[in-house]
């Protein structure tokens, strides 16, 4: 009972997180001359330019995104990210018909609307979802790149070009002036997003230390491909064990989780890693 209460809540808040996206970017962001960062700006460009319907253009770029998660990320990513893009263009269609805005001096407005929408991201991505498909397309490289090279990377160097490729297109067909707030929109969504989700952009070392460690080393090579470290360790409590140590990204941790919580009876720590030096 108690997973599925949080199996819903989970469903709950990534919707809500949505509609506060949502909300910023159609009451907020759009009319103080501003725009979302990501795929939803991509959007944003392509309804400004052609007068297309916004929340059309969103399922039109983001769609191709969407699909692919299902292959990279998985089925239950998949899912959330759906409910997470139905609901974001539920919302963007039903605030465009209220009479709703906050139009004031443009710096206040988008401060504002920055940290709402940064606010509604983290929401999303806490609870494993998504509604852009600027994460997806950084995974996808890094998925690559990883299964190449045998290393991981940040998904922050491939998010920054993403952006500067969108506000760039902005600046040149739009104004300068809507790309300078823009960008302002991004540093601020983004650093509200860092402080509640930990960087997610950024590349995380699950410790796992448990007592028998085949299975869980079974499952993560069999269900995210990913290698790992296993030392002998010593509890003063359980006695002999042992310490798994792997490194995966942010949208990865959902299933890190559902392969822990399969082998009952173990310790995991997750942390932040900045960088790894080979």
């Amino acid at each position: 009972m108690n997973k599925k209460i949080e199996n819903i809540m989970t469903y709950v808040m990534i919707v809500i997180g949505a509609l506060l996206a949502s909300f910023s970017v159609i009451c907020i962001l759009i009319p103080n001359d501003a725009i979302d960062y990501g795929t939803a700006g991509i959007a944003i460009i392509i309804n400004k330019l052609s007068g297309i319907n916004l929340s059309i253009c969103v399922l039109f770029v983001f769609t191709p995104f969407l699909i692919a998660s299902a292959f990279v990320l998985g089925k239950q990513f998949f899912i959330k990210a759906v409910l997470g893009t139905f609901a974001y263009t539920v919302g963007l269609e039903c605030f465009e018909k209220i009479p709703f805005e906050i139009n004031t001096e443009h710096f206040l407005a988008v401060a504002f609307g920055g940290a709402l929408l940064g606010a509604g991201l983290s929401l999303i991505l806490r609870h494993g979802g998504c509604i852009d498909g600027s994460e997806i397309f950084a995974n996808i490289v890094l998925k690559k790149l990883s299964d190449k090279t045998g290393k991981n990377f940040s998904m922050s160097f491939i998010l920054i070009l993403f952006n500067i490729c969108v506000y760039l297109t902005v600046f040149v067909f739009i104004n300068r002036n809507s790309a300078m707030l823009s960008l302002l929109v991004y540093v601020v969504a983004t650093t509200v997003v860092d402080h509640f989700t930990d960087h997610y952009e950024a590349i995380k070392q699950v410790t796992i230390i448990t007592g028998n460690c085949d299975k869980i080393v079974s499952d993560i090579k069999e269900k995210l491909n990913k290698t790992c470290t296993v030392m002998d360790s010593y509890g003063a409590i359980s006695g002999e064990n042992k310490t798994v140590i792997c490194y995966i990204n942010y949208f990865e941790l959902q299933k890190m989780r559902d392969i822990i919580a399969e082998n009952k009876g173990s310790f995991s720590i997750v942390t932040t890693v900045d960088e790894i030096l080979r």
